[in-house]
């Protein structure tokens, strides 16, 4: 029974991303016309053993993802809060968790979505080194990745208005994509942005997405990684039991 009403709640979420011109916009059009900006202008410049624009699959890619997989619940559990939908799924057949599953998984098809756009956009400029394998894995490092993030958006959306939440999670977003070399390499940019990155969970991702294209090593950054995840989860359960339908 709770899969078919999983299925009900995925579809309608799935469709009200589309119907969301704002989320469309800026989780998902936007990441991919920066990517196919930066890649243009850069992705033929050589990087190690790879391409920057093959690099950059994995930087962008993992902005691309967060885009989606951190805004689009944060903010639909903050909406659904607001008009008081979430007091209504309280009390209906739908368990609770079902619905903000739904919200999460959601998110799933649009960053799949995102990513193909990029690897499409990369190939069509000519800047793609990868098999077909690599491509499989950072795929699915990414979307299994952003799930923490996920889990992180609907702590904030239990707790404030969609406006603040709104404007919370691209506070956390962007500053975050910087500092972590998601748009530009930290080779570039000053020294401390480095020392914060190390810190930073998007860093860590988009070097456990990096790993799956040229070979490097990975427990470090999945030991970091695993544990921002852990925090994650202890937010978004606490948030939970505080928030107010």
């Amino acid at each position: 029974m709770n899969r078919r009403l999983l299925g009900v709640e995925l579809l309608d979420e799935i469709r009200g991303i589309v119907r969301e011109p704002t989320a469309l916009f800026f989780s998902i059009l936007m990441p991919v016309g920066f990517f196919a900006l930066f890649v243009s202008m850069f992705g033929h410049h050589p990087a190690e053993d790879l391409s920057s624009g093959t690099r950059m699959l994995a930087t962008f890619g993992t902005f691309g993802v967060l885009a989606v997989t951190l805004l689009n619940p944060g903010i639909g559990v903050a909406q659904d809060r607001h008009i008081g939908w979430l007091r209504v799924k309280r009390v209906q057949a739908v368990p609770l968790p079902v619905t903000l599953a739904s919200k999460v998984l959601a998110a799933v098809p649009y960053s799949g979505g995102v990513l193909l756009a990029m690897t499409l956009t990369a190939a069509l400029t000519g800047t793609l080194q990868a098999s077909p394998l690599q491509l499989l894995r950072l795929y699915v490092v990414l979307l299994l990745g952003a799930t923490p993030f996920a889990l992180l958006g609907l702590a904030v959306g239990f707790l404030a208005s969609p406006n603040a939440t709104t404007a919370i999670l691209n506070a956390i977003l962007m500053p975050t994509a910087v500092v972590s070399g998601l748009w530009m390499p930290l080779a570039v940019l000053p020294d401390f942005f480095g020392t914060v990155a190390n810190v930073l969970p998007t860093y860590h991702l988009a070097e456990l997405a990096m790993a799956q294209l040229d070979g490097a090593a990975v427990a470090g950054h999945l030991a970091v990684f695993t544990g921002w995840t852990a925090v994650m989860v202890v937010m978004a359960a606490l948030a939970y039991r505080r928030a107010r339908p």
